[in-house]
This record gives structure tokens, C-alpha cells and sequence, in this order.
């Protein structure tokens, strides 16, 4: 499965290599009680949020973790 700006945070959040990367590029994103209510919401509409950019989540951070989320094997 293709992860895209299409996918939703949950979707991602599932899985715990996904949850890694993520956290490697964005320290402590998962653990922010208001990314935890966000996990029905597809990650295109999260980075257009004003609060998206001062977690760090950004257009480049966002293009990196989803490179590299889809380099790996299928699970």
C-alpha cells in the first residue's frame, strides 16, 4: 500500500515502522494529544492547519517521511 498526503494519520499510525519514521523526523508527534484526535483526518488537510507548521509538520519534513515510509518492504 502507497502511503500519499492522501492517507490518513491513523492509517499511518497503525503500523509501528510507519510510527518510527515518523517520530524519528518530528521527535514526539505521536505523543501530542492534539495529533491523537487528528488520526481520522487525511495528512494533505493536517499540513494546511496553522498549528500543523509549529509541530513541526511540514510540507518538506512530510515529503521526506512518506519517501521513506514507501521505500520499505511490505509487511
Amino acid at each position: 500500500m502507497t502511503i500519499t498526503k492522501d492517507s490518513k494519520l491513523g492509517e499511518i499510525f497503525d503500523d509501528p515502522r510507519y510510527l518510527e519514521i515518523f517520530d524519528k523526523h518530528i521527535p514526539g508527534l505521536s505523543q501530542n494529544s492534539m495529533v491523537s484526535m487528528a488520526k481520522g483526518l487525511a495528512i494533505k488537510y493536517l499540513l494546511k492547519q496553522p498549528q500543523a507548521k509549529g509541530l513541526g509538520f511540514t510540507e518538506d519534513k512530510v515529503e521526506v517521511i512518506l519517501d521513506e515510509i514507501n521505500k520499505l518492504p511490505v509487511a
